[in-house]
Protein backbone atom coordinates (compact mmCIF):
# COMPACT_ATOMS: atom_id res chain seq x y z
CA UNK A 1 0.00 0.00 0.00
CA UNK A 2 1.23 3.46 -0.91
CA UNK A 3 1.53 5.68 2.18
CA UNK A 4 0.86 8.80 0.14
CA UNK A 5 -2.33 7.44 -1.45
CA UNK A 6 -4.39 8.09 1.69
CA UNK A 7 -3.21 11.71 1.86
CA UNK A 8 -3.68 12.47 -1.82
CA UNK A 9 -6.37 15.01 -2.57
CA UNK A 10 -9.05 13.47 -4.79
CA UNK A 11 -8.90 14.50 -8.43
CA UNK A 12 -11.41 17.11 -9.44
CA UNK A 13 -13.57 14.78 -11.52
CA UNK A 14 -13.74 12.36 -8.56
CA UNK A 15 -15.38 14.96 -6.29
CA UNK A 16 -19.15 15.44 -6.09
CA UNK A 17 -21.29 15.67 -9.20
CA UNK A 18 -20.86 17.48 -12.49
CA UNK A 19 -22.26 21.00 -12.09
CA UNK A 20 -24.19 22.86 -14.75
CA UNK A 21 -21.61 23.43 -17.48
CA UNK A 22 -22.37 27.18 -17.53
CA UNK A 23 -20.96 27.54 -14.01
CA UNK A 24 -17.86 25.60 -14.95
CA UNK A 25 -17.35 27.79 -18.01
CA UNK A 26 -17.90 30.97 -15.97
CA UNK A 27 -15.32 29.75 -13.45
CA UNK A 28 -12.89 29.10 -16.30
CA UNK A 29 -13.49 32.57 -17.80
CA UNK A 30 -12.76 34.13 -14.43
CA UNK A 31 -9.55 32.12 -14.16
CA UNK A 32 -8.50 33.24 -17.63
CA UNK A 33 -9.20 36.88 -16.70
CA UNK A 34 -6.86 36.48 -13.71
CA UNK A 35 -4.23 34.96 -16.00
CA UNK A 36 -4.52 37.92 -18.40
CA UNK A 37 -4.00 40.25 -15.47
CA UNK A 38 -0.94 38.25 -14.40
CA UNK A 39 0.49 38.39 -17.93
CA UNK A 40 0.00 42.17 -17.99
CA UNK A 41 1.84 42.52 -14.67
CA UNK A 42 4.67 40.30 -15.90
CA UNK A 43 4.92 42.24 -19.18
CA UNK A 44 5.00 45.51 -17.24
CA UNK A 45 7.72 44.13 -14.99
CA UNK A 46 9.80 43.13 -17.99
CA UNK A 47 9.23 46.50 -19.67
CA UNK A 48 10.17 48.68 -16.69
CA UNK A 49 13.89 48.03 -16.91
CA UNK A 50 14.19 48.61 -20.64
CA UNK A 51 11.45 51.11 -21.47
CA UNK A 52 11.79 53.49 -18.54
CA UNK A 53 15.49 54.42 -18.52
CA UNK A 54 14.78 57.89 -17.10
CA UNK A 55 12.81 56.65 -14.11
CA UNK A 56 14.85 56.83 -10.93
CA UNK A 57 18.03 54.85 -10.50
CA UNK A 58 18.78 51.44 -12.02
CA UNK A 59 18.22 49.94 -8.57
CA UNK A 60 14.78 51.52 -8.22
CA UNK A 61 13.78 50.29 -11.69
CA UNK A 62 14.99 46.81 -10.78
CA UNK A 63 13.01 46.91 -7.54
CA UNK A 64 9.87 48.06 -9.34
CA UNK A 65 10.35 45.42 -12.03
CA UNK A 66 10.91 42.69 -9.46
CA UNK A 67 7.77 43.74 -7.57
CA UNK A 68 5.64 43.55 -10.71
CA UNK A 69 7.12 40.19 -11.72
CA UNK A 70 6.61 38.70 -8.26
CA UNK A 71 3.05 40.02 -8.07
CA UNK A 72 2.23 38.51 -11.46
CA UNK A 73 3.80 35.18 -10.58
CA UNK A 74 2.09 34.99 -7.19
CA UNK A 75 -1.31 35.88 -8.59
CA UNK A 76 -0.93 33.26 -11.34
CA UNK A 77 -0.36 30.51 -8.80
CA UNK A 78 -3.10 31.69 -6.48
CA UNK A 79 -5.59 32.13 -9.31
CA UNK A 80 -5.21 28.46 -10.23
CA UNK A 81 -5.81 27.53 -6.59
CA UNK A 82 -8.91 29.74 -6.59
CA UNK A 83 -10.21 28.11 -9.78
CA UNK A 84 -9.72 24.64 -8.28
CA UNK A 85 -11.40 25.54 -4.97
CA UNK A 86 -14.36 27.13 -6.77
CA UNK A 87 -14.75 24.15 -9.09
CA UNK A 88 -14.71 21.74 -6.14
CA UNK A 89 -17.33 23.85 -4.34
CA UNK A 90 -19.52 23.82 -7.45
CA UNK A 91 -19.20 20.04 -7.72
CA UNK A 92 -20.11 19.61 -4.05
CA UNK A 93 -22.96 22.13 -4.13
CA UNK A 94 -21.52 24.28 -1.34
CA UNK A 95 -20.88 28.01 -1.09
CA UNK A 96 -17.89 29.35 -2.98
CA UNK A 97 -14.89 29.92 -0.71
CA UNK A 98 -13.73 33.43 0.10
CA UNK A 99 -10.64 34.76 -1.63
CA UNK A 100 -7.98 37.32 -0.85
CA UNK A 101 -6.81 37.62 -4.46
CA UNK A 102 -8.59 40.91 -5.03
CA UNK A 103 -7.05 42.38 -1.88
CA UNK A 104 -3.59 41.18 -2.94
CA UNK A 105 -3.96 42.62 -6.44
CA UNK A 106 -5.30 45.94 -5.20
CA UNK A 107 -2.57 46.22 -2.56
CA UNK A 108 0.12 45.33 -5.09
CA UNK A 109 -1.13 47.92 -7.57
CA UNK A 110 -1.24 50.56 -4.83
CA UNK A 111 2.36 49.77 -3.83
CA UNK A 112 3.58 49.86 -7.43
CA UNK A 113 1.78 53.16 -8.01
CA UNK A 114 3.30 54.66 -4.86
CA UNK A 115 6.74 53.54 -5.99
CA UNK A 116 6.16 55.15 -9.40
CA UNK A 117 5.06 58.39 -7.73
CA UNK A 118 8.16 58.43 -5.54
CA UNK A 119 10.53 57.60 -8.41
CA UNK A 120 8.90 60.17 -10.69
CA UNK A 121 9.02 62.88 -8.02
CA UNK A 122 12.64 62.10 -7.23
CA UNK A 123 13.55 62.16 -10.93
CA UNK A 124 11.90 65.56 -11.54
CA UNK A 125 14.11 67.33 -8.99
Amino acid sequence: MNLFAARRRPRLHEVGEDPDYRFTLANERTFLAWIRTCLALIAAGAAVTSLLPELGSPESRSLLSLGLLLLGMTLAGLSYRRWDRNERALRLGVALPATSLTRLLAGGVVLVTLALVVFTAAGSR
